[in-house]
């Protein structure tokens, strides 16, 4: 599931965003765990990005040391390698 809250008139941001979170809570229990990684923004919280991944995240994160251990690839909901001393992007464009 999507929930987008759009209005082209930035007045109405409050409530857009009001109304768009409140529809996430009244339908998050009846969805599945997780979220749709692309969608996701960068709030900096790993946790939401472990709980998208699940099972899979510490293998992927072991993956990611193995073939980008200097976090090139980090423009994306990024997996920081372990013992990574690379925590961001280079500049706006990722490189």
């Amino acid at each position: 599931m999507v929930i987008a809250g759009i209005d082209p008139n930035p007045q109405n941001a409050g409530e857009i965003t009001r109304c768009t979170k409140g529809y996430w809570e009244a339908v998050h229990p009846y969805s599945a765990d997780g979220s749709y990684v692309n969608f996701m923004m960068d709030d900096g919280d790993d946790n939401r990005l472990k709980a998208t991944y699940g099972n899979n995240y510490d293998r992927l994160v072991a993956l990611k040391a193995k073939y980008d251990p200097t976090n090139f690839f980090c423009v994306n909901q990024n997996l920081k390698p372990l013992h990574s001393s690379v925590d961001a992007p280079r500049d706006a464009s990722g490189f």
